[in-house]
């Protein structure tokens, strides 16, 4: 069973659906290889002018597959390639994210959710960190904000996101919030788009190049963890960590 669906074109846009509805797209290692694997196809196709990654049903991406969880380096390698990619991509986003599924809002260009979308850094409540997700985040949420969700946990919703950077644009309607964006990319010269990209994203990519090694290490050190695995047990069996007040 596949953790992707599959890709639907339209005059030059390519959509990923992130579909494995059993645990709410949820990063799992077939998930982060499957839409690798597909961004590299879309990278190869001359006819995919942009990609559009959205979800089925109600949650974009709950974050790690605490089950299945990807290699830390493949799911690092993910994010890099989606903003290395040399075509935009664009999310589009109806449902929650948690955790490291902010991690690929970060990656993509562009991005807009509707008023069913909620937010948050949970990694704080379970004894981790959002260690790697930082490439991608840090340099683009307002410091202040950043401070406030990666330390408190707390949940926030489509205006917010889009206030504090995390996302592009907030939208009532998110097709309609998208349509004069994707306009927009169908008018631009494929040259002209990878230029353009490639000067938006180098402070990302330059943190990826000098930073993933050692937040990968920190990553592991912290799931390894006794706090974490308290954390983490505690969430599958549905009840307070130890250390909850």
């Amino acid at each position: 069973m596949t953790a992707l669906a599959d890709p639907a074109h339209h005059r030059g846009i390519t959509t990923l659906a992130l579909d494995s509805p059993a645990n709410r797209n949820a990063l799992s290692a077939a998930l982060v290889g499957e839409l690798t694997a597909a961004l590299d196809t879309c990278a190869a196709d001359d006819t995919v002018r942009a990609v559009v990654l959205t979800h089925t049903g109600n949650t974009f991406c709950a974050g790690a597959d605490l089950t299945a969880p990807p290699d830390p380096a493949a799911f690092v390698a993910l994010m890099r390639r989606i903003v290395a990619l040399p075509k935009p991509v664009v999310a589009r986003v109806t449902g929650h994210v948690r955790a490291g599924g902010l991690g690929l809002l970060g990656a993509c260009d562009i991005s807009a959710a509707g008023p069913d979308a909620s937010f948050a850094l949970t990694e704080s409540r379970l004894g981790l960190a959002p260690a790697v997700i930082s490439m991608p985040l840090l340099p683009r949420v307002d410091p202040r904000a950043a401070a406030r969700y990666y330390l408190t946990g707390e949940r926030f919703d489509a205006t917010e996101a889009a206030r504090i950077g995390l996302i592009t644009l907030a939208a009532e309607e998110v097709d309609k919030g998208l349509a004069p964006v994707l306009d927009g990319l169908r008018k631009a010269s494929p040259q002209g788009l990878a230029a353009s990209k490639e000067l938006v994203t180098a402070t990302v990519l330059s943190n990826f190049d000098q930073h993933a090694e050692d937040l990968i290490a920190r990553s592991a050190a912290l799931f390894a963890s006794a706090e974490a695995r308290e954390g983490m047990t505690a969430f599958l069996e549905r009840r307070d960590p130890e250390w909850v007040l």
